[in-house]
Formats: C-alpha cells, sequence, structure tokens
C-alpha cells in the first residue's frame, strides 16, 4: 500500500506539530519518518515503554496517531503536510 495525503514537491523543509510541538519535516516524508527522525514515541506500552512502527507498511497500526483530528490514522501511509497536526498521546 502506498503512503496517501499526497500533495508534496520535492523535498522542501516543512513543520508539522506534534503533541502541540512544532517539529521539522520535508515534504515527501511521512509522518512516522518524521516522528522517528524527532525521536517521538507513538505511544507508550502498558509497562510505559515508547512504542514505534514495526512493519512501515500499514498492517501494524504501531504508527497510528490521531492526524488533523482524524484518529487511528496510520502514519506510515500519510505524508507530511506544513502545517498538519499529529497526536499520539
Amino acid at each position: 500500500m502506498a503512503p496517501t495525503d499526497h500533495g508534496h514537491s520535492g523535498d522542501a523543509p516543512i513543520a508539522i506539530a506534534v503533541n502541540g510541538r512544532p517539529v521539522p519535516a520535508r515534504a515527501g516524508m511521512t509522518v512516522a519518518a518524521a516522528l522517528g527522525n524527532a525521536e517521538i514515541p507513538f505511544r507508550l506500552s502498558v509497562r510505559g515503554e515508547p512504542r514505534a512502527p514495526l512493519c512501515g507498511m500499514g498492517i501494524c497500526f504501531e504508527c497510528a496517531a490521531t492526524v488533523d483530528g482524524d484518529p487511528l490514522r496510520r502514519t506510515c501511509q500519510i505524508y507530511c503536510r506544513d502545517g498538519m497536526e499529529v497526536v499520539t498521546e
């Protein structure tokens, strides 16, 4: 499955907000990649340990987050857009 929410132009620097804080990204980068680069955990395990994507192709849901108010989006399948808001908590 290819990432959705196209509309990128090259690798221009952009900013997304993750849990209310600005995170640098590049157009054409997936949200999961931007979170990984910023070392932001996608969620915490029941023991409080940080979790991250396993498959990178939209099957495992480990990368699920709320994107622009839409919950349980697989961030490995969504391209970053300038001003996008992501909530992992």
